[in-house]
């Protein structure tokens, strides 16, 4: 039965979509303030030459889980948090309006935004979060 397996498939899409960001926000922050980008110095010193895009900076930092900072250990921890968050939020719009959506390239995210007066109010809410910080 399609529907007992879509949960998981769209629990992927969105950590996909967040480990997306998350690695772009790495690769961004290498000339941010020192703590601005927790694990943009982990991602310097472990995976150096690794261009970010298509999950191989999350693979790297996973791979590495040890040898990370306790900075950046605690920002992973809070993504995670936030990611769980997300989809017990939205979730169900997702899998409303973004079934038929290819996971990866923000495309989840991009469904959801062009539904934005749609969602249920828990989702819109945390559509309106930023994702990085606190």
């Amino acid at each position: 039965m399609r529907n007992a397996t879509a949960p998981s498939g769209v629990q992927m899409k969105f950590f996909a979509v967040l480990a997306g960001v998350f690695c772009l926000a790495i690769a961004t922050g290498a000339t941010a303030e020192p703590n601005a980008r927790p694990c943009a110095a982990d991602a310097a010193r472990l995976c150096q030459g690794m261009q970010p895009g298509g999950g191989q900076m999350g693979q790297c930092l996973r791979k590495h889980a040890s040898e990370l900072s306790p900075e950046c250990k605690g920002s992973i921890a809070k993504m995670k948090n936030k990611a769980k968050g997300f989809r017990q939020a939205c979730g169900k719009d997702a899998r409303k309006f973004c079934k038929d959506e290819k996971r990866g390239g923000g495309r989840i995210m991009k469904c959801l935004a062009q539904h934005q007066d749609e969602l249920a109010p828990a989702c819109k809410n945390m559509m309106n979060r930023p994702i990085a910080g606190t």
